[in-house]
């Protein structure tokens, strides 16, 4: 009954809290019942064309190939050309009715499931200042990852792997910014983000024990009882503390992660319906991916972020891979291949699992492209109005909210922000973003700074 009782008090123990956080030392209760329990951040780094994905404008095809007939505002290159309309056909799908492009086919068959935000706009136009302002409401880094504010606000579900997880393979390459895009920022350090590499002989880099188990096992008993006479004498200080969090951790994984990266118990008919074994490489590195986010999921991660795989078209390199300014057909083309099925396969997946409606997705870049092209055949950067979705977790699938102008370009009906966002995304975990605090630097800082409105009219 003792042991019984030790395991219990474990279970319900955040996995790297601190007495410098004493309120985190329990799984943090929502401030209100929340919807959803986890997030899955599909994050499209380099900028989606909205006009080419979810936001469908007559008038571009009506008036392709003419002069801009608007103030354009200053691009990235400035090398601005005529009006181009969608290289995809626009259809409605699932009993809403929402119009999808055909880049998006698999996407398309979960249409009732997808709440469409068509005026969603951010304050950067350039990657590295877009990527952090997304991730963490601020244009530059020392702020914590939106990851890193939901453990801080919600803890850990499971003791044995960390909370926020970003995922990675085939050779994919952080965004812009780097690994602070996914920093604990000025959160205690146990809130930062892993990385894991699908493709790597370590997943996670010296997961494997070096000794044999008893070894390590005296190893870490006496390193262990050394950082403990460190903590005391440093009258427990929060930065120590973590440090000792985050070992005890990476022990506690290193029996948890090889059984989470095996993919063999997994069924061929769900291996073929993420596409893990498509004629692309690039589409079955993805589909991995997202894969392993629903088994994440499943074993109680809060937030995981996947990366893209870029193909290096139209200026789309490997930090940015849908940034296309040149050749947008092709780009986005095989961008939309890579990403399409494994999401509408994820989207299924947690869904014939009962897990959707516990799981928030979030599909989004930095920011759009322009509804002219840049030069002949590529789009610039556009922020004044762009397309992202949300599926799962309280959502209202088969909905858009706002709307761009006729040409997809500025949003002009019930206007968004990144901050409303994340707004958003709080509140369907239980967390009210203006309470969800960290005094630094003087003052209480948070997610959504000193804005941010909760999009009531996508949730259920």
């Amino acid at each position: 009954m003792l042991a019984l009782a030790g395991l219990m008090a474990d279970d319900n123990t955040l996995s790297a809290a601190g007495p410098a956080d004493a309120a985190a030392q329990k799984l943090r209760k929502p401030h209100f019942a929340a919807r959803a329990k986890h997030v899955i951040f599909c994050y499209m780094s380099g900028g989606v064309s909205q006009v080419d994905t979810f936001d469908p404008k007559p008038r571009l095809v009506k008036d392709a190939g003419k002069p801009v007939p608007f103030k354009a505002n200053r691009t990235q290159f400035n090398q601005n050309g005529t009006l181009m309309p969608s290289h995809w056909a626009f259809n409605k799908h699932g009993e809403s009715g929402l119009e999808i492009s055909a880049l998006l086919p698999h996407l398309a068959t979960c249409a009732d499931d997808l709440a469409i935000v068509r005026s969603m706009t951010a304050t950067f136009s350039e990657h590295a200042q877009g990527n952090f302002f997304m991730h963490s409401g601020f244009p530059f880094m020392g702020h914590p990852s939106a990851g890193a504010w939901v453990t801080y606000g919600l803890g850990s579900i499971n003791r044995n792997l960390p909370g926020f997880v970003v995922l990675g393979s085939g050779g994919s390459t952080l965004p812009h910014g780097g690994i602070p895009l996914f920093s604990n920022g000025y959160l205690p350090a146990y809130h930062q983000a892993t990385q894991v590499n699908l493709d790597a002989k370590d997943p996670i880099p010296n997961i494997t024990p070096r000794d044999i188990a008893r070894q390590q096992q005296m190893r870490l008993a006496f390193i262990k009882q050394q950082d403990k006479r460190f903590l005391t004498a440093t009258n427990d200080d929060d930065q120590v503390d973590s440090a000792i969090k985050n070992y005890e951790m990476a022990y506690r994984m290193q029996s948890a992660v090889p059984e989470l990266v095996d993919l063999s118990g997994e069924s061929k008919a769900t291996m073929e319906m993420y596409g893990v074994y498509d004629s692309d490489a690039k589409t079955g590195h993805y589909a991995r991916q997202c894969l392993l986010a629903r088994r994440l999921v499943e074993r109680g991660v809060r937030f995981i972020e996947l990366s893209c795989l870029s193909y290096g078209i139209g200026g789309g390199g490997a930090a940015n891979p849908w940034d296309n300014h040149g050749n947008i057909k092709q780009g986005h083309g095989k961008m939309g291949h890579q990403i399409d099925q494994p999401i509408a396969g994820l989207i299924k997946d947690l869904k014939q699992r009962d897990l959707l409606k516990d799981t928030l997705i979030i599909f989004t870049g930095e920011f759009g492209r322009t509804p002219f092209a840049q030069g002949s055949n590529g789009r610039d950067h556009d922020p004044y109005g762009f397309s992202i979705f949300m599926a799962g977790g309280g959502i209202r699938g088969g909905t858009t909210y706002g709307a761009t102008d006729e040409f997809g370009y500025h949003a002009v009906e019930n206007k968004t922000s990144v901050y409303d966002m994340w707004a958003t995304t709080l509140y369907l975990l239980g967390l009210d973003h203006r309470d969800l605090t960290y005094r630094s630097g003087g003052r209480d800082m948070r997610l959504t700074d000193v804005h941010g409105n909760v999009i009531h009219d996508i949730v259920s």
